[in-house]
């Protein structure tokens, strides 16, 4: 699909740059170049695509079709909302707390919170193009999987007593998008990839630098000798390295290509994307606003839980 580009990223290297292709520093440029110009045509392409038909779906509807659903077809159907929706934990999380304000069961709002920072549309279609449909669709599957079995097993626990006082008041699902015409729909998604874009480039160009940097000088067989697919404590170490780190997914997928590239088992590489996106520090910040800590960590042991089978389980099949 890209070849064009990977001929035009060698070109600048090699003849504009006059740096070897095969040497550490080209290589780093090489990946750098390409891996930026593909996410970002990408990543415009499905923002733009999924913001206009986003741009018929009206919140006040989602709440509506998640109070009609019950059991557990409410939790998968709140986890699948969840893959179209925002690109990183910390945006997830208002729509989290109107969720419950509407008074949605809070274990089909988990579902909803796990999911979306994990899954979306934009990743999955860069997960796509470099890894193939396989890992792709296994990765969205295990996704929602681990959505729906986190959202089931805290509402066994009944949480709702371990909400802080006075969150269930708001108002979050009031206002309903009016009707739009054609140009408004276009218009809305344009701004939409606008914000998006502005809001996430940073640390996009971050997670490229790092992969590039990753790609070029990382030695190969130490990678692949301590985190490797046969070492099972790779998974446990990348989920801890994770979760202090605060990033969207898109920023993440350049670092785990760069480190499956040096031999890193593939589910210890996406054990550490789902850490970082779903577990982050910031996102438990957010949460502490909303939520006692016995229930913060009770969300985070059962994602923390789900990510680790994910990931020996990638080693395993990949």
């Amino acid at each position: 699909m890209f070849i064009w580009l990977d001929r035009l990223a060698t070109f600048v290297v090699e003849n504009a740059l006059g740096l070897p292709i095969d040497s550490r520093l080209g290589g780093s440029l090489h990946f750098f170049l390409y891996d930026t110009v593909k996410i970002l045509i990408l990543l415009s392409a499905m923002i733009f695509s999924i913001s206009y038909l986003r741009s018929w779906f009206q919140p006040q509807k989602t709440k509506e079709l998640l109070e009609r659903i019950k059991g557990p077809r409410a939790h998968v159907a709140a986890s699948l909302l969840g893959i179209v929706t925002p690109f990183c934990s910390c945006s997830s999380v208002p729509i989290f707390i109107g969720f419950v304000e509407a008074g949605i069961p809070l274990g089909v709002t988990f579902s909803f919170l796990v999911t979306s920072p994990i899954v979306n549309e934009a990743a999955f279609a860069i997960l796509l193009a470099s890894f193939g449909w396989k890992v792709a669709l296994t990765y969205a599957g295990m996704g929602v999987v681990i959505g729906v079995a986190s959202g089931m097993l805290i509402g066994h626990f009944r949480p709702e007593q371990h909400l802080e006082p006075g969150i269930l008041q708001g108002e979050a699902f009031s206002r309903t998008r009016p009707c739009m015409t054609q140009r408004e729909r276009l218009a809305y998604a344009a701004e939409h990839l606008a914000d998006i874009l502005g809001r996430i480039w940073l640390y996009l160009i971050i997670g490229i630098g790092i992969g590039a940097a990753i790609h070029g000088w990382a030695p190969e067989d130490l990678m692949a000798k301590y985190a490797g697919s046969d070492n099972p404590f790779s998974v446990v170490v990348a989920v801890l390295c994770g979760v202090p780190l605060y990033a969207n997914a898109l920023g993440t997928i350049p670092i785990a290509e760069a480190l499956i590239g040096k031999g890193v088992g593939l589910g210890t590489a996406l054990a550490f994307m789902m850490a970082v996106t779903a577990l982050s520090v910031p996102e438990m910040v957010l949460l502490r606003k909303v939520m006692k800590p016995r229930l913060i960590a009770l969300f985070v042991a059962t994602a923390t839980t789900g990510i680790l089978l994910v990931g020996w389980l990638f080693n395993a099949l990949f």
